[in-house]
């Protein structure tokens, strides 16, 4: 079993979370996106892009949470992970995921908002967004959209999502 080192992203890793990213979906878009947010100001939170290494030190994974709003408040957006497909099904995901997760606690954000598969966020605590009357700003599964509150002592908001423009929606 592999074991995977985590930590925030620095400017050297740049090119290397672009790679894994081109190479872990059939087009650039996530890519672009992961460049776009990391330029916008009022989306990049240093710390909550986290990478996974494997044993000799190679960028095999990529999670990125930036700032988003639900309902007016303060959340992050999990968007995108990635993994280089030699390494899928590792626990490279995994590790990133808890790692930025973890970060984001640390720092005292509340609530973490994904769309992704059903199958696969629950394990990290994410549920259906809608069980907290949060709903995308386009038509999503509700199976597929979810969130994530950080802190079980707050009170989640609801309403809409407000993305950060590189999102495009």
């Amino acid at each position: 079993m592999t074991v995977w080192t985590t930590r925030p992203e620095t400017a050297d890793d740049v090119a290397a979370v672009r790679a894994v990213n081109l190479a872990a979906f059939p087009t650039a878009e996530e890519a672009d996106l992961v460049d776009a947010l990391r330029a916008d100001t009022g989306a990049w939170l240093d710390g909550l892009s986290m990478i996974a290494l494997d044993p000799g030190g190679t960028v095999a994974g990529h999670a990125l949470l930036t700032r988003c709003h639900v309902g007016g408040a303060p959340a992050l957006a999990l968007a995108p992970t990635a993994v280089l497909p030699s390494v899928q099904r590792t626990g490279a995901g995994s590790a990133v995921i808890r790692a930025v997760l973890d970060a984001a606690r640390a720092r005292g954000e509340h609530l973490v908002v994904v769309l992704g598969h059903a199958d696969y966020y629950p394990r990290f605590g994410f549920s259906r967004a809608s069980r907290f009357g949060i709903r995308a700003p386009f038509e999503a599964p509700d199976e597929a959209l979810m969130a994530l509150a950080l802190d079980d002592t707050r009170p989640v908001p609801g309403g809409t999502i407000a993305y950060a423009a590189a999102f495009g929606v």
